[in-house]
């Protein structure tokens, strides 16, 4: 049995507790059990109350069974399971005695909704809980009425924002909002429970609408019809700017919410179990899901000759590098409660880099994220020095200085005469070779390489570079630091480039080839964000700075080969001191509003003969991408198509609609694929389309990647 109840005095107590399961889901099953349960409550004369309650630690009800979702193949039944669902809600919601929701974990998806169904709703102080309606994320929309009670709950504004952003609330901010009652400490959480419930015992119904009245502009949102119209309007024009037509549930939910936030019930769920059954059967829908599974597999990833290891804690870090990236790493380990002791040559540096730090939390406390004390008391596990005082203690040493293999070989020989035996040392190198850097150690098993990406605080990628001496207690104690951290890692064997930046550059440059060949910089971007991509490669390239991508290009050359010579316009526009972003201009002018550069003139495309169009360019950068990425399969710098994919939908933001790079390979066709590389690669100086051999075997097996 997934749910039961029992009977206490006057008050019946549902419980969720799937056997064998770390998390109670609303499979259709736990749905029939729930329901039967309802009426038999129902019928049970002398109750006056019903809790619905959790057998499981932080878990209240993780959601519907994604599973069944991606089984759904066919619109009528994906609305069918949608009111089968809503009529047991209803159900719930209908029942004259109070309802209480007991939330002491996780309450998203489908279980929200049934949160929502309840007359109260109460929750604990449990920084694990989460309370939301993530549907969109899914390429769904809530099914079980979740788009018809929440506006009435908590206003149509703070609903559209739960909804079409698909955030989950902390305890505070769900009690702040009106989606919970009363927040509760953990510790007498069923002392708590019966008092609310005395509280409540007499009170005959609740008024339905909003909680608790608001004043001022958030009043008038929510109150006047003026004000829903002014709420509408813009929460239209930032779901079609954010989505930009690849994401369909996001908007359907906004039309939705609009047309029957005035409706009654009825026609409201009709209309959202008519639109969850257009959505579930969409090819954004499956293939977001693909990437539910494979971001979720990723993070939980262990390598079998790390599973008997024990890891080692990590309380403090040595960060060697005060610049940027230097700065958001400190800042990452002490928001994940270490501390982190930051080194660089100067106290001016030093400096710098604690004000990157600070820069990230203000921007937390102003967007009420972090509260301004919890602010300062995580500055505070951030200390700064110039020389090694305090590395005698760490647990870890993270090296974050300049692309120079002296450098960061010279830091790592100065730390290691004074840091434990056991200390793990990592290198945040974007290129460079980390068998080499191991050779500044003693102990060369204690090596990894740990590539965090720019920004540090948003960016959820790490990639773990082992070297054939990394042991795999190092690699062990990494991937628990990165845990630690909430990233999602992937482990490559050191080659140069790594993974993502092999793959990202060959993509950029060859940008750059068909900027050569006449093709505009505005054109060559567009046809890249008409894709899905979130920036085109040339503004991309002012993000990161042309010296920094010209420098991984000439390492990947050199260790890789002709194909990675940079096109020469790089090298042209670099002379000109167009480094990007950092320096005003690069492909682009960047003021106020960013416009393509006109310095970068048709005198620098000295051939001119073909005037790619859009499609190519797009294949061209496409398919590049991915016969780089056969080829990081073949060298066995990874082991898995699916670990390409995710280090490029999280490292370089390829557009998770398409379900990740080897994924959309396999929708294109490898034969497609390699037809349309030879191709390319007859043509003059096409020599770097020649299709690797892993393509080709794949092709004469008639196989895909996943396949």
């Amino acid at each position: 049995m997934a749910v039961s109840y029992r009977i206490d005095g006057d008050m019946a107590v549902i419980e969720f507790n799937q056997e064998d399961a770390k998390v109670n889901v609303l499979t259709a099953d736990v749905l029939r059990e729930f329901q039967d349960l309802l009426t038999k409550v129902q019928n049970i004369s002398g109750v006056k109350i019903l809790l619905i309650t959790s057998g499981k630690k932080d878990i209240f009800i993780a959601g519907a069974d994604i599973k069944e979702i991606e089984g759904i193949t066919v619109s009528a039944d994906g609305e069918k399971k949608s009111r089968a669902g809503q009529e047991i809600f209803n159900l719930l919601e209908d029942l004259p005695i109070p309802t209480v929701a007991v939330i002491d974990g996780v309450a998203l998806g489908g279980g929200c909704e049934l949160a929502l169904a309840c007359r109260y709703r109460i929750a604990t102080f449990n920084e694990k809980i989460k309370i939301g309606l993530p549907e969109v994320n899914l390429g769904v929309l809530p099914g079980f009425g979740g788009t018809y009670r929440l506006p009435r709950l908590v206003g149509i504004s703070k609903a559209l924002e739960i909804i079409l952003g698909a955030r989950a609330l902390s305890p505070e901010e769900a009690l702040k909002a009106g989606l919970v009652d009363r927040l509760y400490p953990q510790t007498g959480l069923w002392n708590s429970v019966l008092q609310f419930v005395d509280e409540i015992r007499d009170v005959k119904g609740r008024k339905p609408g909003l909680t608790r009245k608001k004043k001022g502009w958030p009043g008038f949102l929510d109150y006047n019809f003026v004000g829903h119209v002014f709420v509408f309007d813009q929460a239209g024009k930032s779901v079609r700017e954010r989505t930009k037509g690849f994401y369909p549930a996001p908007l359907k939910a906004f039309e939705l919410m609009r047309e029957t936030f005035n409706a009654p019930r009825a026609k409201a769920l009709g209309m959202e179990a008519k639109a969850f059954g257009d959505l579930v059967v969409t090819k954004t829908c499956k293939n977001l899901i693909k990437v539910f599974y494979l971001t979720e597999r990723y993070k939980k990833f262990l390598p079998p000759e790390c599973a008997a290891l024990q890891p080692k804690a990590v309380k403090k870090c040595g960060v060697i590098g005060a610049g940027v990236m230097g700065g958001g790493i400190a800042q990452i380990l002490s928001q994940s409660g270490m501390n982190a002791r930051l080194k660089d040559v100067s106290y001016e540096a030093v400096a710098k880099g604690l004000q990157s730090a600070a820069k990230i939390f203000e921007q937390a406390v102003k967007r009420k994220k972090l509260k301004p004390h919890a602010m300062t008391a995580t500055m505070l596990k951030i200390s700064g020095t110039v020389d090694y005082s305090g590395f005698q203690n760490v647990d870890c040493v993270i090296e974050a200085v300049v692309e120079n293999m002296a450098v960061k070989k010279k830091v790592f020989e100065e730390a290691a005469r004074l840091v434990p035996p056991k200390t793990l040392f990592c290198t945040n190198t974007s290129a460079l070779s980390v068998t080499e850097m191991a050779k500044s150690l003693s102990d060369p098993s204690r090596m990894i390489g740990f590539h965090f990406f720019n920004p540090v605080h948003r960016m959820p990628l790490i990639e773990l570079i082992t070297t054939p001496a990394t042991s795999a207690q190092t690699l062990c104690d990494a991937l628990n630091l990165v845990k630690r951290l909430r990233k999602t890692p992937i482990i490559v064997k050191d080659s140069p480039g790594f993974l993502v930046n092999r793959i990202l550059l060959a993509y950029i440059n060859e940008a750059g080839h068909l900027l050569q060949e006449g093709a505009g910089i505005p054109l060559i971007d567009k046809a890249m964000t008409d894709f899905g991509m979130p920036m085109g490669p040339f503004l991309l390239c002012d993000e990161v700075g042309l010296d920094v991508g010209l420098k991984v290009l000439h390492l990947l050359e050199e260790g890789l080969g002709e194909r990675f010579k940079a096109a020469p316009v790089f090298a042209q526009i670099f002379q000109k001191g167009f480094l990007g972003k950092k320096s005003g201009q690069g492909f682009y002018k960047h003021g106020r509003i960013k416009v393509a550069n006109p310095a970068v003139t048709p005198g620098l495309l000295h051939d001119k003969t073909a005037l790619p169009s859009a499609r190519e360019c797009r294949e061209r950068m496409i398919f590049t991408m991915v016969n780089e990425a056969a080829r990081c399969l073949e060298d066995r710098v990874v082991d898995d198509p699916a670990t390409v994919d995710v280090g490029m939908l999280l490292g370089t933001g390829f557009p998770p609609f398409r379900a990740g790079l080897l994924r959309y390979a396999d929708q294109c066709g490898v034969e497609n694929i390699v037809e349309t590389l030879n191709l390319f690669a007859s043509r003059p100086a096409g020599a770097r389309f020649e299709p690797c051999a892993y393509l080709n075997d794949l092709k004469s097996r008639g196989k895909g990647f996943y396949t």
